[in-house]
């Protein structure tokens, strides 16, 4: 009866671990991610050959070095996806605090690699930026903190999340990192929020936010600069943004043709931070869509999935992630249509970079862990069964109903 009701046969004892890791995966937003990588390799053939060749290099080199950081971050994604969320908590807060300590370093012994801001530690043979993979690590522990405040007797996790998201914030500010101060703050914002936080304080919050960046625009040069670039009407072409700008406009619906474009010959950070105006001047509008499409079906399929689980913990840390996700997506897009000030801010997947793919393997790898069906997992569950007063068993076959 339970199987014609549900469609799902009950978990059996001693089940081994890669079938049921298969059949729990949400295998719709690993489809999009797998799409949005290869995506990213595809535009990186186009993109990246005017840097190699300008730095020397043979003509496919930068792809070749996604090609393994990708081929890295997937494997980490699928390692950590099969972890149960206690792991998952466990491995976040000592990445977290490896990061933590990583991004306080930064300033003795870090590097800018001419671009004004010290984020990176170079390795030689590649460079890593701590801040990276400190957003991940802290949306968990920040979650942990505010799932174990709502506890009985449990203690001011949710003071104490705020006091680290101000410390990190602080941290990045001083790099200056103002794009993933913006993230992290964010993504605390989003789970605060989901866990019942009056909508006054969030508006507080946000005044405070406007008033931080009014002090940053006076004492900064660096954030002052990218402003008045931003709300001057004017746009000059022969700037990053200006290149973006008209790359997007050429491209039209359908784009000029595989290989066709010409931006990528002028923009220095054509494969990273405006990997999207490649997209739109090449392949069109058609291949922006899709990129769209791909990003909001990951962060919709994963929030409805998410509403349904009954753990505070996993709600406030799988939300968290995947709405930071989303919006690093959402800024990245938006800085190259100039709809936002210029961030130097990645495309989740599709973007060049070592850090950003790894980081985002692992990210994504945690929000796969937490949004795997669990028995007893779904909240509307857990209501029905208190509604009627008894324990009845619609929870564990529900919970794996899904996937």
């Amino acid at each position: 009866m339970t199987e014609m009701v549900y469609g799902a046969l009950p978990v059996q004892a001693g089940e081994p671990i890669l079938p049921k890791w298969w059949r729990t995966l949400d295998k719709w937003t690993m489809s999009c991610v797998l799409m949005l990588f290869v995506i990213g390799l595809l535009l990186g053939l186009a993109a990246s050959v005017p840097l190699a060749e300008r730095n020397g290099f043979d003509n496919f080199h930068y792809v070749e070095r996604q090609a393994v950081f990708g081929i890295t971050a997937l494997v980490a994604m699928v390692i950590t996806s099969m972890m149960s969320p206690t792991l998952v908590r466990r491995l976040a807060v000592i990445g977290f605090i490896c990061a933590f300590v990583a991004l306080a370093l930064l300033p003795v012994f870090g590097t800018d690699f001419g671009k004004g801001a010290t984020r990176w530690y170079s390795l030689g043979f590649a460079s890593l930026q701590p801040s990276e993979f400190l957003k991940p690590g802290f949306i968990v522990v920040a979650a942990w903190m505010i799932a174990a405040s709502q506890q009985i007797n449990g203690p001011p996790g949710t003071l104490m999340s705020f006091g680290l998201c101000l410390t990190v914030v602080l941290m990045l500010v001083m790099q200056p990192d103002f794009g993933q101060a913006c993230l992290v703050l964010f993504g605390w914002g989003v789970m605060y929020f989901v866990a019942g936080a009056p909508m006054l304080l969030l508006v507080i919050m946000a005044a405070v936010v406007v008033m931080g960046g009014v002090v940053a625009y006076s004492s900064s040069e660096h954030f002052a600069r990218r402003i008045d670039g931003f709300l001057n009407p004017e746009i000059d072409p022969t700037t990053q943004m200006g290149y973006a700008t008209n790359a997007i406009r050429e491209g039209g619906l359908f784009g000029v043709g595989v290989g066709e474009g010409e931006v990528k010959w002028s923009l220095p950070d054509a494969h990273t931070d405006f990997i999207i105006a490649v997209a739109a001047e090449e392949y069109g509008l058609v291949l922006v869509v899709i990129l769209i499409l791909l990003y909001t079906a990951v962060v919709a399929r994963t929030l409805f999935r998410l509403m349904r689980e009954r753990d505070t913990f996993i709600r406030l840390a799988g939300t968290g992630l995947v709405c930071t996700f989303g919006v690093q997506a959402m800024i990245n897009m938006g800085v190259a249509v100039r709809l936002l000030p210029a961030k130097g801010m990645t495309l989740p997947f599709v973007s060049y970079g070592g850090s950003s793919l790894i980081a985002g393997g692992i990210a994504v790898g945690m929000l796969l862990a937490f949004s795997r069906s669990r028995p007893q997992g779904e909240i509307a569950d857990f209501l029905r069964g208190h509604g009627r007063g008894h324990g009845h068993q619609t929870g564990p076959a529900r919970g794996h109903g899904r996937g």
